[in-house]
């Protein structure tokens, strides 16, 4: 299962119960930040889900608000007697940002291992498939496509099949090979069809792309950006490269996405549920992110 936590759903500057971008996603224990607005530690710490445990944070691109919390995961991480490399992606220029940041946090327990990325790029992090690709803010900026692979479920029909005595069934689930009468039985030898996954794409600070529907074909979760609600705002959303709640809708629509989160909103959205209906006539399955949201996707 994938366990996510919106611990900031705020756009351009922090309002009093409306923290900066940043998500948190956990997998079997070990986790992920995308983006890491400023006070980003502080969510971290009232959710409880662990500090050591995060391996890498996901940077979309280096407007303060999804970056400006560095510095302090990074002096928080130090605390905790953090050891192992944490690793930053993020797009070209991660590196002088990062290293401009660490002015402020310049001794760690820990080495930093960053990642600049340019184009789509696949990588894996706590278990994750993850894709990095580009969307529209008028500087270079990533969406993150999210997916959690489940192994194929053993089949004992095969098994007996090979002939595998029922003692080596196990070993067998566990990804160790058997040997049978001088015949190595491999673990894909005696598994059935692949099953399906878990998939999030997650998107904010664009405008509409082809890649969001295109990589999130089907996903069970689309978390897209919510920046402006009122049509009046369109000519300022394109202006500024983000998204009115209908587009990231139509988006999810044209995906035919499990269900649809909006979040990093204006600061002069005071009330995001104002203008969830007009994303629900496009996208019923659409819902308003709040800070400290927590959300468990199972294996279908």
């Amino acid at each position: 299962m994938l366990d996510l936590c919106t611990l900031g759903t705020g756009g351009t500057m922090p309002m009093p119960e409306r923290a900066l971008a940043a998500l948190y996603a956990r997998v079997n224990g070990r986790a992920i930040l995308i983006d890491c607005g400023e006070g980003t530690q502080v969510g971290v710490q009232k959710l409880g889900w662990g500090m050591q445990c995060i391996d890498g944070i996901l940077i979309s691109h280096f407007h303060a608000d999804h970056c400006s919390g560095i510095p302090g995961m990074l002096l928080a991480l130090t605390k905790a007697m953090r050891t192992e490399p944490l690793h930053i992606y993020g797009p070209v220029g991660l590196a002088q940002i990062v290293n401009g940041l660490r002015v402020i946090a310049p001794q760690l327990s820990f080495p930093v291992v960053l990642h600049e990325l340019s184009g789509q790029t696949e990588f894996e992090l706590i278990g994750l498939k993850v894709v990095a690709f580009p969307l529209d803010h008028g500087m270079p900026c990533l969406g993150w496509r999210l997916h959690l692979p489940r192994k194929a479920a053993f089949d004992p029909d095969k098994a007996r099949a090979l002939s595998v005595p029922l003692p080596m069934w196990k070993s067998l689930q566990r990804g160790e090979s058997a040997e049978v009468d001088g015949r190595v039985i491999r673990p894909e030898d005696v598994m059935g069809a692949p099953r399906q996954g878990i998939t999030v794409l997650y998107a904010t600070d664009t405008r509409p792309v082809d890649a969001i529907p295109d990589l999130g074909f089907r996903c069970d979760l689309m978390i897209l950006e919510g920046m402006y609600g009122a049509e009046e705002k369109l000519p300022l959303a394109v202006k500024n490269h983000h998204m009115l709640y209908r587009e990231a809708a139509a988006l999810a629509r044209d995906a035919e996405a499990g269900r649809l989160l909006l979040t990093h909103f204006s600061t002069s959205i005071e009330t995001p549920e104002e203008f969830l209906c007009d994303a629900r006539d496009i996208f019923p399955d659409t819902d308003v992110a709040v800070d400290g949201m927590t959300l468990t996707l199972q294996y279908p």
